[in-house]
This record gives structure tokens, C-alpha cells and sequence, in this order.
């Protein structure tokens, strides 16, 4: 469910009135992980990496309440569930979007990251959640990237996470992660904490 919330009322008071009409308001952290326990889950399930990536993601937001709000067109909105976007490589060679429910339940996670995701590549057509928080996400798995810098833009306002190819080293596997937010929504901390909290999640899988 999406709401209207007066922002005075939240801890982001201060934050909004700070940032909600500043020119440049996103902030981009960048963070290498290691991913080597969520590469072995993945070839020892047979699920895709990136769609356990994302899960993981929507795991390590959960507990953080900043990522239930979202700042947008001058207004803040409370949701009380998130979803993770993800962007497809459509069947024309061009690209469409797919917006995935998040929750705990794993199995029904890539059913319907599946589900979607396929939906999106055949048909050219975006699917898109009104009622959650959606997390943005955009895998550029053909090559190696150090980092990931999205357009700054009050048009899109959505967290962002952003990642390359990951890197195999020994008995270890690498994955440079960018995380975009608007600072009205969070602040530093608090995205800290969230990739901190995404770190433990790959590790726990």
C-alpha cells in the first residue's frame, strides 16, 4: 500500500527540507563484495546469480525503515512492502523492465523473477508494482566495472543498485557494487548499513 505522509512527522524532516528540491540530490556509494557463497549457491541450486543478487538485496533492505519511503514530485510516500526492478534484454534488441515482489520465501521469489522476466523479454513489455517500494537494480554483465553512476534526476527517485561482471580470483569471488539513493530518503548511515546488512545476507545464504 502507498500512502501520502507529512514528512514533518518522520525522521526525514530535516533531510527533506535539506534536500527534496536541491538540483543534485543522489548520492552514489560504492562497495566491493564478496560474493563467493552466493556464486556457489547459485551453480549448486542451478538458479541464476543476478536473481539471487536481487533477492538478497530485498532481504537487506527489509529491516531498514528509510527504504519504505520515498521522496517524489515534492511529497513523501510510505509503503508498507518493497519490490526489486529489473531491467531485460527484450527479443527486439531493445530493453524492458520488470518489476518482482520481494519476500522471504525464496523458491516463489524466482518463480515470479522468472515469471516476469521472460514475460519482459517476449513480449517487450514492462510490468510495474504500484503498491511496493521498488528498488531499482541494473546488471551490465559483459564486462568488469569498478563502479556504476546513474542519472541524477528528480524524474526517478528509487534507491538503485548497480553491478558488473563478478571476478574470480582463487577460491575467491569478487562483485564491485553501486548503491544510488536520494538523500531526502536516507542518509549515509543508513546506506551503510544497508550494504552492510547485504554483505551478511550473501554470506548467510
Amino acid at each position: 500500500m502507498k500512502q501520502e505522509i507529512n514528512p514533518k512527522d518522520t525522521s526525514r524532516a530535516v533531510a527533506f527540507e535539506l534536500w527534496m528540491n536541491s538540483p543534485m540530490p543522489m548520492v552514489t556509494l560504492i562497495k566491493t563484495f564478496d560474493v563467493t557463497r552466493l556464486y556457489k549457491e547459485s551453480r549448486r541450486r542451478g538458479l541464476k546469480f543476478n536473481m539471487l543478487l536481487c533477492w538478497c538485496i530485498g532481504k537487506a533492505a527489509l529491516p531498514i525503515e528509510e527504504f519504505y519511503m520515498l521522496p517524489q514530485n515534492g511529497k513523501l510516500y510510505k509503503y508498507d512492502s518493497l519490490a526489486i526492478n529489473v531491467i531485460v534484454n527484450n527479443c527486439n534488441g531493445g530493453i524492458n523492465s520488470s518489476d518482482v515482489p520481494y519476500c522471504d520465501d525464496l523458491e516463489k521469489f524466482n518463480r515470479d523473477y522468472t515469471a516476469l522476466t521472460q514475460l519482459a523479454s517476449s513480449s517487450c513489455q514492462s510490468t510495474f508494482v504500484d503498491d511496493a517500494m521498488v528498488i531499482g537494480t541494473s546488471a551490465m554483465t559483459a564486462t568488469d566495472l569498478d563502479s556504476i553512476v546513474n542519472q541524477y534526476t528528480d524524474k526517478f527517485c528509487n534507491p538503485m543498485v548497480m553491478w558488473g561482471r563478478y571476478r574470480k580470483k582463487w577460491l575467491k569471488v569478487t562483485l564491485p557494487i553501486s548503491f544510488q539513493f536520494h538523500h531526502a530518503q536516507m542518509d549515509g548511515g543508513h546506506a551503510a548499513r544497508f550494504l552492510d546488512e547485504l554483505q551478511t545476507t550473501i554470506k548467510n545464504m
